[in-house]
């Protein structure tokens, strides 16, 4: 399989291996596959983050698109990260920190709308919001800070983040107030497009 992906892809996509056993002795018929690297299972959140910052972070044979960026191209911007999966928040993290930002991580939409009114106007540049949460989902999350009464949280631009892409999907995120869909897993080239676009960097 890695032989394949690596025919389609060329090196532009780390491939890693998830594993339970001790991987020595398939490591040097592995990496002559196309493997880049390896994690143990079960899976951990110290472990996941760390393997996506190693690549984020060029251990991989190119240049991501976020190093290229150098960690300036949103210096100064405050973003609020709503999702509910510590994994992914953390990865997300990570991928919005290395472009500059100052990233604020809501764990549910209650806690994303309650961390929105309750900031001085202006206090946020961006809502990354995913849509699939406990206690209040990003659809009504979304239309409860719409419906604050705040001018700021009238414009703030939010962006929906799910893994579901279908076209009633993105309608139903604007139609509850969104500006923008992102699909998960996320991309980085998308979602530095994303926020150019929105934060203008």
């Amino acid at each position: 399989t890695a032989r394949a992906v690596r025919e389609l892809t060329g090196d532009s996509v780390p491939i890693i291996v998830l594993s339970g056993y001790d991987w020595g002795e398939i490591e040097a018929e592995a990496r002559e596959a196309g493997v880049n690297t390896f994690i143990s299972k079960p899976l951990s959140q110290k472990g996941l983050a760390d393997l996506f910052r190693s690549l984020l972070n060029g251990d991989a044979e190119h240049k991501s698109p976020l190093e290229k960026l150098d960690g300036k191209a949103f210096a100064g911007k405050r973003i609020l990260l709503a999702e509910d999966n510590e994994i992914n928040a953390e990865i997300a993290q990570e991928i919005l920190g290395m472009a500059g930002l100052t990233v604020e991580w809501a764990r549910d939409g209650k806690e994303a709308l309650d961390m929105l009114t309750g900031a001085a106007p202006g206090a946020y540049d961006m809502v990354f919001m995913d849509i699939q949460m406990p206690v209040m989902d990003g659809y009504e999350a979304t239309r409860a800070i719409r419906d604050s009464g705040r001018e700021d949280l009238k414009e703030i631009p939010i962006i929906a983040m799910t893994a579901n892409a279908f076209a009633e999907d993105v309608r139903a995120a604007m139609q509850a107030g969104m500006n923008q869909h992102v699909a998960k897993p996320l991309d980085v080239d998308q979602l530095m497009a994303v926020m150019q676009k929105w934060l203008g960097g």
